[in-house]
């Protein structure tokens, strides 16, 4: 495997642009996204996937894997990943592995067995179901008296941890997640985040860039070929642009719903990456080519 960068963070903190100024000051750099909603085809303005000229700059990987209604699991995505990084070692590169998906990172840069993690789609509708009408009380004590072990280790508070942890051990009993094998290469975690008030005017701006760029136009052409219900389209924007061709919403309501939406979305992504240790964090409102520069010269020691 090649020498590896991941640069990780909420959406609008600069990853990408960081990832460009970072190929230009490494020599033989290619980019992996690690972005699930990204390696969907025709989901290219909602997605804020990196335009044409940047991808013609620069060798991307994990873009435009599956059409939208095609199944694509975490497990997928971790086998297309170190597909695409032999192949950047076998030519002498580095990787770079660049995206918010903190499931997707982790999976390719610790290393985990996500065929173990039992993860099952039928028994996570459940779950989720019965947390919504149940709440996270009775799941909890389900974990307790199934999995007392995982229970002890599980914030039993925490609803998302506890339907995880249930759906595991649903499958697999009592037994602690697999272990990382870790990442068998040198690597280094980057983590970028933005001060709040610039944060939210970052989430904003793009929101409505989004929109003004044909985003409903994009939505439309996607409704076309794929049912409105397609899992993919659950991303931030495309809900909002189907509202506006169905005229419930108006262009200006749906661009501020998709702010508040991509604001929420936001702070979960910050607290999974929060859990997640070894993260080198930079100020992403600082000049991308001196980061890029700042970050070459650890890599290359």
């Amino acid at each position: 495997m090649p020498p590896l960068v991941v640069i990780a963070g909420a959406t609008a903190t600069g990853k990408t642009r960081l990832s460009l100024a970072l190929v230009e000051a490494i020599q033989r750099a290619e980019i992996v996204s690690a972005d699930s909603r990204q390696v969907y085809r025709g989901m290219d303005i909602g997605t804020a996937k990196v335009s044409a000229a940047g991808r013609d700059r620069v060798p991307h990987h994990g873009l435009d894997l599956v059409d939208p209604d095609q199944p694509f699991s975490a497990a997928d995505f971790q086998r297309a990943a170190l597909d695409a990084l032999e192949s950047i070692a076998e030519r002498g590169g580095v990787g770079i592995l660049v995206g918010g998906t903190g499931l997707y990172l982790r999976a390719v840069a610790r290393g985990f067995a996500l065929q173990d993690t039992g993860h099952d789609p039928a028994t996570r509708a459940e779950l989720e179901a019965r947390l919504a009408i149940d709440g996270v009380g009775q799941l909890a004590t389900e974990l307790t008296r199934l999995a007392p072990t995982v229970a002890a280790a599980t914030d039993l508070a925490n609803p998302r941890r506890v339907v995880r942890a249930l759906e595991r051990a649903r499958r697999h009993g009592d037994k602690p997640p697999p272990t990382p094998h870790g990442y068998p290469a040198r690597q280094v975690w980057i983590g970028l985040q933005v001060e709040p008030s610039q944060h939210a005017s970052r989430i904003a701006e793009r929101a409505r860039a989004q929109f003004a760029s044909g985003l409903v136009e994009e939505a439309a052409d996607l409704r076309k070929r794929y049912s409105v219900d397609t899992r993919a389209f659950s991303a931030v924007g495309y809900r909002e642009a189907f509202d506006v061709l169905d005229r419930t919403l108006s262009r200006d309501e749906a661009i501020e719903r998709t702010i508040t939406r991509t604001r929420q979305f936001a702070r979960h992504q910050r607290t999974w990456f929060r859990a997640e240790p070894d993260i080198n964090w930079l100020d992403g409102g600082s000049d991308p080519l001196a980061l890029a520069r700042q970050l070459a010269n650890s890599v290359s020691r």
